[in-house]
């Protein structure tokens, strides 16, 4: 994949390699890029965590806004993406451009109006975070930087996630790696060397963000992907609403993962900044683990989408399935490893003794149902790349909204600060029976598009 590819190779390659080497040649830079990505929006945490608890909780407490802006990145690039990648499998050229350069400047647009909302209330927006008067300070400080880079934070999502469902995975990790390689770097330097605390990782994420973007606007050129020009943006109902359609789950699950960390802070915030950052640095570990699968599933979605385009739909399900079998070995080792090193893994983030007793219990009762996280992740990301829109919003929503949120409110009543701890393995288990009630529903209609397209097929050849 190092070398450009022209657009008649990558239909071929899609729509005519074995699966499993394919996906293994595609998931490679995805998963490198996620776990990469995961490790440095770790970074902050981490050495954070060597300056105080209340600064730790900060980062917390900043997540959700952090969630947005990736929603917003994520809504116009998987929006876009999705589509791109079903309109090349059935060679509609023109449509792809459309698509590629209204999803990137509408991205834009979106990410300069949370810059300024959010710099106008700032210190409102930081209040209805969950910030205690100790935490206050630190996250007014973390979040104003954090805001100044929305713009093209946005952007950079949406160029990655195009290049990718385009079948050019290793241009895109280029992009991600260097810029989290520079942020790991700058940490340190800017926090601890010059002094700057808090905001030097808010200016470390900022300045590695915008590196990322001007490496993938150039991986966009040098992997011959479909090109960004401002004359092929298209703001009409039809790309809007194709956009959309693609981009909602994305919004839903994003969006409602914002709501879910502000409820989680909130649930928390009784119980003390032990308990907020506690959460915190359980939900960067889980979420570093998750984003191996994530990256494998995006090494699925261009196969799922060039294939579903051109009317593959045996390779669609083949390549699904040796998905879901992957991803759930690798997360039962995952989880007997998370279960046994719980305590030093909390410990690597606080070594507050409180944080990591609160952790400790926390990391453990995920670890119980993280496996499932292979069959829920995998059906959402086939629902929306073949555009089944209510299934992929509904899947997109359950974990950390329909189930979570609720879990959060519901279960500390009954058992104080455990039921906090409980209540992602409770969302994970109803998410579990609900993704696989619409999972069959999906292929039963995925069935009758096959039946169709091949009567159709036979009436040709007569």
């Amino acid at each position: 994949m190092h070398k450009a590819m022209s657009q008649d190779e990558k239909y071929k390659m899609m729509t005519g390699d074995p699966i499993p080497g394919l996906i293994g040649r595609l998931a490679v830079p995805t998963i490198i890029s996620m776990l990469v990505s995961s490790f440095y929006n770790m970074a902050d945490t981490f050495f954070v965590g060597k300056l105080s608890t209340s600064a730790t909780a900060a980062v917390g407490v900043v997540f959700p806004v952090m969630a947005i802006i990736q929603a917003i990145g994520f809504f116009c690039g998987h929006g876009s993406g999705n589509s791109i990648s079903r309109r090349l499998g059935s060679r509609e050229a023109r449509s792809a451009e459309e698509l590629a350069a209204t999803g990137f400047f509408f991205a834009l647009l979106l990410g300069i109006l949370v810059m300024a909302g959010g710099m106008i209330f700032l210190e409102p927006l930081s209040l209805l975070l969950s910030s205690t008067e100790t935490i206050l300070p630190y996250t007014k400080e973390y979040l104003g930087i954090i805001l100044l880079g929305a713009p093209y934070m946005t952007a950079q999502l949406v160029l990655n996630n195009q290049i990718r469902f385009q079948g050019n995975a290793f241009y895109s990790m280029i992009g991600i790696t260097a810029g989290a390689v520079l942020n790991i770097a700058l940490d340190p330097l800017f926090i601890f060397v010059f002094d700057m605390g808090i905001a030097g990782a808010a200016w470390a994420t900022i300045l590695s963000q915008f590196v990322s973007f001007v490496l993938l606007w150039a991986g966009v050129r040098f992997s011959d992907c479909i090109p960004i020009r401002i004359r092929n943006v298209r703001f009409t109902p039809e790309r809007l609403r194709e956009i959309t359609g693609g981009g909602l789950p994305s919004l839903f699950r994003q969006g409602l993962g914002s709501l879910a960390t502000m409820t989680l802070n909130i649930a928390a915030n009784p119980y003390g900044d032990a308990a907020i950052a506690a959460m915190s640095v359980v939900s960067r570990i889980t979420m570093f683990a998750n984003s191996a699968v994530i990256g494998f599933g995006q090494g699925f979605q261009p196969v799922c989408g060039f294939n579903y385009g051109a009317r593959r739909y045996d390779r669609v399900k083949a390549a699904f399935w040796f998905c879901v079998k992957f991803s759930t070995v690798f997360l039962l080792v995952v989880s007997v490893l998370g279960a046994v090193f719980a305590e030093p893994l909390v410990a690597v983030f606080r070594s507050d003794p409180e944080v990591i007793e609160i952790g400790r219990v926390a990391l453990w009762c995920q670890c119980i149902t993280f496996a499932l996280s292979g069959w829920i992740v995998l059906n959402n990301m086939m629902m929306q790349t073949i555009g089944k829109t209510l299934p992929a919003t509904v899947l997109a929503a359950s974990r950390q909204g329909l189930f979570f949120i609720p879990a959060l409110l519901i279960l500390p009543a009954f058992l104080d600060l455990f039921g906090i701890q409980l209540a992602q393995a409770a969302a994970d288990v109803c998410t579990f029976a609900i993704t696989t009630v619409i999972y069959l529903h999906v292929m039963k209609q995925m069935d009758h598009e096959m039946y169709n397209h091949a009567a159709a097929e036979r009436m040709v050849g007569k």
